[in-house]
């Protein structure tokens, strides 16, 4: 479900109850006071159903580098309504090809957007994609659009809008790779760490990988 603009819970919880109220009252034929307390409980229950979605929810209570997490949360904030944007401009691009390219930056990004929202820690690597990149990347999407819908259609400069959305897709996916590298770097340093502690507890390896002390006939 795509999140609500901040407050639209609230309204939606009050529209529920007020159109509870009266089938409750009227058509069920219960009592008013009766009606009016499933009403305003459903109304509260629907506000805390459809609130607007909190990224890093969890890690808030952690209190762990909480300035950069509001960062990241910021950027997201920000950053979401433009995947929306490019969607609707995928969808009305009458090109095949271009439409899809629009709607794989999309992925990407969204593959990024849960990353970020994995490891909020992580928010620099990828700062220029979700300020810079990104934006031009819906304009150029509805830039195409509305070049594609033009009376006389500009062939230069559809071919160029073209060109530029090809070269988003790569930065696109270089900058996916980037945390990609981020998760191998920190494998990496986690499988030295294990080695470490099963060279000190158990002494290193054999050449052959067999524990030492293994692999000797019983007298």
């Amino acid at each position: 479900m795509p999140a609500l603009p901040s407050g639209s819970n609230w309204v939606v919880g009050g529209v529920v109850a007020a159109v509870l109220l009266p089938v409750l009252a009227i058509g069920a034929a219960m009592p008013f006071w009766g009606a009016v307390l499933i009403s305003v409980l459903a109304g509260c229950g629907t506000v805390a159903v459809v609130a607007p979605r909190q990224p890093f929810a969890r890690l808030d209570a952690s209190g762990a580098a909480r300035g950069k997490i509001e960062f990241a949360r910021e950027l997201l904030t920000d950053a979401e309504p433009l995947t929306g944007r490019m969607e609707a401009a995928a969808a009305s691009i009458r090109t095949p090809k271009i439409a899809a390219h629009v709607r794989h930056l999309v992925t990407i990004a969204r593959d990024i957007f849960a990353a970020i929202e994995k490891d909020p820690l992580r928010i620099d690597r990828v700062r220029r994609f979700l300020t810079y990149y990104l934006p031009r990347a819906a304009e150029i999407a509805e830039a195409y659009d509305l070049l594609e819908r033009s009376t006389v259609p500009d062939a230069a400069r559809i071919a160029a809008t073209s060109e530029l959305i090809d070269r988003l897709d790569v930065a696109f996916t270089r900058y996916a790779a980037s945390l990609q590298d981020a998760d191998l770097d920190k494998l990496d340093i986690e499988f030295k760490l294990l080695k470490s502690a099963l060279d000190e507890d158990l002494g290193p390896a054999s050449s052959s990988g067999a524990p030492s002390g293994q692999g000797k006939g019983r007298s």
